[in-house]
Parts: C-alpha cells; structure tokens; sequence
C-alpha cells in the first residue's frame, strides 16, 4: 500500500483528513496525505498529525514515513487532521518554480549545463552547475526573460506522464515542459519579483541563488 498524495493534485490545500494505515512507534504513515517529504531539492512540509508535529517526513519508494514526536496515543485505523504550514508550504511552491524557470532558460540559452544540484527551501532556491568563469554574466537574461514570463501570467500545468511510476511534469505551453514531482503554483505571476545572487563553490562550479523580493 501505498499513500495517495493529495499535494499533486491539489497543492493549495492545507489540511486534510487521512487514516492511520501503520504506526512503529513513532513513525506513522497515512492513506492520504498533503504534507511533501524532501524530495528533487524540495525541502519537506511542517506540518502536525492531529496535534502531533512532524518531525520528519521521508519519502521511500512510493510511501512517505512520518516521524511524530513518541509521546502519542494514536493508533493503526485512527482518522487524523493532517495540517501543514501554508505560508511556508507558497513561499517554497514560488521559490521552487522561480528556480525551474531559471534552470530552463539556462539550459535554453547556456547548452544545457551539467546541473550539480538543487535545494529549495523557504528562503531561497539555489542551482549549482560546472560551470567556467562567473555565472553572473548571464543574470541580465535570466532577469528580463523571467520579469517577462511572470508578466504574462502563463498558466502553468502539472500532469502525470507515468501514473503508476509516479512521473509527473510540468508545463508552460510554448516554452517548456519539464520532468518533476514537486508541488506547483497555477501561473507564473504567483512568482513575483526575484533576485538572483551568485555564489562561487569551487573550481569550475558555480551557484545561482534565487530570492523572492
């Protein structure tokens, strides 16, 4: 069995009733659920379980294991309030597509760089790639081209191309759709304004930090 993720299909919902399907002390997990387990770079949810915070949430096979705090008196079969932090929940959805955005207009306009890593949280987003010399010189595209897509207020799609494996994507309709099971905003202009940073990590690796302004 595995949990039904509610956050793909409706990523604005911030509490949900689920059931209790197993329990190994404090580690629980639920037949449907709303609160994201780190997963591509995009950090969990916070969230509660009834009143019980979640400490952990981890993502194993098709399955997410939360761990609550051990003092509990839940049990197997148990219908629960799973809530989640919203505000954290929009800031890291806007973050995170401001960074799909950039990563497709470099690999559009840059070759397709070799992407090092990724991390989205809600205070910022970061791309890392090999990268020779200062990724700075490619800011003023990266600016104006992302101002543009947010003006425009394009809708953005999220879809399954593999049901059963879990393969999801997103899509902007003439400009790209890309692989990725994070949880999507609607339309580019829920974004806002952003700045990006640049940060140097190392010969040869460059770092773009991505921050809603």
């Amino acid at each position: 069995m595995h949990v039904h993720k509610v956050f793909w299909e409706q990523p604005y919902l911030s509490e949900i009733t689920a059931r209790i399907t197993s329990i190994n002390e404090s580690v629980v997990t639920l037949d449907r659920t709303i609160a994201y387990a780190f997963s591509g770079g995009q950090e969990s949810d916070a969230g509660t379980i009834d009143s019980y915070k979640i400490l952990k949430a981890e993502k194993v096979g098709k399955n997410i294991y939360y761990t609550i705090h051990g003092s509990h008196n839940l049990k197997t079969g148990d219908s629960v309030l799973v809530k989640i932090d919203w505000e954290r929940r929009y800031r890291i959805m806007r973050l995170h597509f401001a960074a799909e955005i950039i990563l497709e207009l470099i690999n559009q306009n840059y070759n397709h760089p070799e992407k090092l890593g990724a991390h989205i949280s809600e205070e910022k987003a970061r791309l890392d790639f090999r990268w020779e010399g200062s990724i700075a010189d490619t800011f003023d595209l990266l600016s104006k081209e992302m101002e543009s897509i947010v003006e425009r207020d394009l809708e953005i799609k999220s879809k399954f191309i593999d049901e059963e494996n879990e393969i999801r994507c997103w899509e902007i309709e003439g400009f790209a759709e890309v692989l990725c099971g994070g949880t999507h905003i609607k339309s580019t202009g829920e974004i806002g304004r952003v700045a990006l940073r640049r940060n140097n990590i190392g010969r040869g690796k460059e770092r773009i930090e991505i921050y809603l302004t």
